[in-house]
């Protein structure tokens, strides 16, 4: 008998198929149960071969049935049946192997041995991630939330004020690969120290700015916090898929993302309640200090925490994907070939150009917001940072509700497609009823606007992860960015000066355009989800995607083989 089980396994290998995982599967609960009272480190070693090596399988089928039998057979095991003493809900395990129910729960049982579990940590780290997230995107908008009142301070022009946003823009672009191969090469924790550092440092280097004639000052420092923001604006997907399992983990992205919305919400805010619009100079150099001196703290904080707790990953791959996504790394593999790999995926370089759409759309208007409600409602610096704070609240409440629903349907090309086609219709309708004059309607299509167009920034992270998998997610992600600081610096110099020559309406409906033909390109992105078919591909998947393929072509067979009969 044991001949004939081992000459099945050998022409299941021969053959190709599937099926021989199952029969290790079976050997391998087997032996886990069996020998209950055995420690044997050669059945571990031989398990850890097993899912790498056609040689290992061999060897487990031909050494480890035998040497199972032999332990039995000079009693080794203290008992004479296996039923004597496998726990009940062992027995059921037994039975279900043999009968072909709860295949899925004895497939988890073997993960588990493999290491594929959820850290204890892993809403910790995401959370402390959005923290400096959130610190760098207020230092981001701090200055566009009050531009009129920076342009009167330090004497300067709006666009001078306006490139102190786009600098985060500019930064980015070049420095996106260097990054990308350092997260690569030193892993999570490096990247988040240096993020965080850089954070910190800049926010000081501002407080030297509280003087007119200091404008350079304040330039560099914020220089210094849009370089942190390139060690921060790439990692949610990461973090998302390295701490977190198949269930949870677009909803940790949409976390991760959530805390650079509360940043720029925090921006529009804070800055018009602690700076007030005053004539005297001191007086104001005493509210701006203010402003510094208390995100200089937070800064320093959160760089002390990233110190203690911020770990590289956990002790276990949290989901499949992240397991086969560590043995399929290579240290040797070429950068060059996976930024080649990834601009040949038509459906991601779609992607690219629609996110950079959106979100340099998003850019623009967070950028010249103060600038156009100012335009249209004089003296009301306060309410303008309100309306910003809308609608980056009412697309954080989209974000976490997308991330959320992502996990549940995993209907990623269906729910951005919606969320894109309904960006624009906010865009449009928010267009047409800024210069009405009731600043309560503003706020109701702005925030409208706002929870489809900043709700859509995580799901371009989450769908190009899907699309190119297993490529790295900081480089997916990190492209998406590029494209939208691309496209951020083009829309806000462009709509900038449409608004300064021809007033706020032609300068949306110049993102009105380019929203609706992000929503078009979107469109034909095919949902070709490659992260969801490893995390669903399981040799008891294939056995039985096989096994329904058998039972189709029997039944296809039915037929021909009567009418042969009767004839």
């Amino acid at each position: 008998m044991l001949e004939t089980g081992r000459r099945d396994v050998e022409e299941d290998l021969e053959a190709g198929s599937w099926r021989y995982r199952n029969q290790i599967d079976r050997v391998l609960i087997s032996i886990k149960i069996d020998l209950v009272s055995v420690e044997t480190p050669l059945i571990e070693l031989i398990e850890s071969f097993a899912s790498r090596t056609n040689l290992a399988i061999r060897i487990l089928v031909l050494v480890s049935v035998p040497t199972s039998v032999l332990l039995w057979l000079t009693g080794s095991c203290q008992c004479h049946s296996p039923t004597d003493r496998i726990p009940e809900e062992k027995q059921t395990l037994v039975r279900s192997l043999d009968d072909g129910t709860e295949v899925e729960s004895v497939w988890r049982e073997v993960h588990d041995d493999l290491g594929i579990r959820i850290s204890e940590r892993y809403w910790v780290v995401v959370l402390l991630f959005s923290c400096y997230s959130m610190c760098n995107a207020f230092q981001w908008i701090q200055y566009g939330s009050i531009n009129n009142i920076f342009m009167h301070f330090y004497g300067v022009s709006a666009f001078a004020i306006d490139w102190l946003s786009m600098c985060y823009m500019l930064t980015y672009i070049p420095l996106l690969l260097p990054v990308a191969w350092l997260l690569e090469k030193f892993g999570l924790r490096t990247i988040a120290l240096t993020g965080s550092a850089l954070n910190c440092l800049g926010a000081w280097v501002k407080l030297g700015s509280l003087k007119p004639h200091l404008f350079p000052v304040t330039v560099l420092g914020q220089i210094i916090c849009s370089v942190a923001q390139v060690f921060i604006l790439g990692m949610p997907s990461r973090i998302a898929s390295v701490w977190f399992g198949a269930n949870e983990v677009s909803t940790a992205c949409s976390i991760a993302v959530f805390g650079n919305q509360l940043g720029i919400a925090i921006g529009f805010l804070v800055p018009p309640v602690l700076v007030p619009n005053i004539e005297d100079q001191d007086k104001l150099a005493y509210h701006i200090s203010i402003m510094f001196y208390i995100i200089g703290g937070v800064a320093t904080l959160l760089f002390i925490l990233v110190i203690i707790v911020f770990k590289e990953k956990p002790k276990h791959p949290p989901s499949r994907a992240q397991s086969l996504s560590y043995a399929l790394a290579s240290p040797d593999a070429s950068y060059l070939s996976s930024i080649v790999r990834l601009f040949r995926n038509l459906n991601f370089v779609l992607l690219v150009i629609t996110y950079g759409l959106n979100a340099g759309a998003f850019y623009a208007l967070s950028t010249l917001l103060n600038r156009m409600v100012i335009l249209h409602y004089p003296g009301e610096e306060v309410n303008a940072g309100r309306i910003g704070l809308t609608i980056v609240i009412a697309g954080m409440l989209g974000a976490v509700i997308s991330g959320i629903w992502l996990d549940r349907s995993k209907t990623y090309k269906e729910t951005t497609l919606v969320v894109y086609i309904m960006t624009v219709v906010g865009m449009v309708v928010y267009t047409l009823t800024l210069n009405l004059g009731h600043l309560w309607v503003v706020f109701i299509t702005a925030g409208t606007m706002g929870f489809f167009m900043t709700g859509y920034l995580p799901l371009g992270f989450e769908f190009a992860v899907e699309l190119t998998y297993p490529e790295s997610e900081g480089m997916s992600s990190g492209l998406l960015n590029v494209s939208a600081q691309v496209f951020g610096i083009i829309f806000t110099i462009s709509q900038g000066q449409i608004i300064d020559n021809y007033g706020t309406m032609p300068g949306n409906i110049f993102l009105c355009v380019f929203l609706t033909l992000g929503a078009v390109l979107t469109a034909f992105i095919r949902a070709d989800l490659r992260r969801q078919k490893a995390n669903r591909e399981t040799p008891e998947n294939k056995l039985q995607e096989e096994g329904e393929e058998e039972e189709e072509s029997n039944a296809n067979k039915v037929p021909t083989i009567v009418s042969e009969e009767h004839f």
